[in-house]
């Protein structure tokens, strides 16, 4: 579904200089992993989340139309390939900058920083609170996400018993397994987390882990003039008051570098 952004007068992109090419002339095309709110949505079947409606803001910088795509694989890490085979022109899903990604994608400017969060099952382990607490409980992890690290060094160290992988898609499975008991935890980013159990009165976000992680937009690696336009044109919504309100409008997102 394509989401179509205010029109000032259209930019003249010319593709034989190599400035700001994109794989469908005059548009934008991104790719996200839903659901990850408060990033990405999907509101009546029409994708938004703070990282969408960042996107729009920023095509509408660069008089470009937005085309938003949905990555439906079950490894988060395989959303890059979308950018080496030429299927989108960036990803943008709650990412965290990594050296491992960053070493098959060129990525922007941190936008926002967030710590992990670790909820539990407050009916069946009400005094969690620290890491300690989760001794003898499963993890449960969606694959290719940077909870995964977390996971790793709580097993590592003894803190959990064991980890339980699902598919990216499969977070509303793991979330139904911690009700029922079948795991003791889930592990993802703060903001993400916080939002996927606010209905479920079962659960809640017991502690943060404090892994600083960076979020950023990601494209492909000889994209330097598209990356570097979208970085000018966040940067003026920041200094604007834009940015803000769209932080404003997706609680959890405030988080600032």
């Amino acid at each position: 579904m394509e989401l179509e952004c205010a029109a000032p007068p259209r930019l003249q992109l010319d593709p034989c200089d190599g400035i700001m090419r994109t794989v469908v002339p005059g548009t934008l095309t991104i790719l996200s992993a839903y659901p990850d709110p408060p990033f990405d949505v999907r509101k009546d079947g029409t994708p938004t989340g703070f990282d969408i409606e960042l996107m729009r803001a920023v095509c509408g910088r660069l008089s470009l139309e937005l085309r938003p795509l949905c990555y439906e694989g079950e490894n988060f890490n395989d959303i890059f390939t979308g950018l080496a085979q030429g299927r989108c022109d960036a990803v943008i899903s709650g990412t965290t900058i990594t050296p491992d990604r960053a070493a098959i994608a060129r990525f922007s400017r941190p936008y926002l920083q967030f710590n992990q969060g670790i909820a539990v099952n407050r009916r069946l382990t009400p005094h969690a609170s620290s890491t300690a607490d989760l001794r003898g409980l499963a993890a449960g992890i969606q694959k290719g996400n940077t909870s995964d690290i977390v996971a790793r060094h709580l097993l590592a160290q003894g803190d959990i018993a064991s980890i339980e992988y699902y598919p990216y898609h499969g977070i509303g499975t793991a979330l139904d397994d911690l009700e029922a008991g079948r795991i003791g935890l889930v592990i993802k980013l703060f903001p993400v987390i916080s939002w996927l159990t606010r209905e479920r009165p079962d659960l809640a976000v017991a502690m943060q882990v404090p892994t600083r992680e960076q979020l950023g937009i990601a494209y492909a690696p000889e994209s330097v003039d598209l990356c570097d336009a979208v970085d000018t044109a966040i940067e003026a919504l920041r200094e604007s008051g834009e940015f803000a309100k769209l932080q404003a409008a997706w609680p959890g997102t405030g988080a600032i570098l």
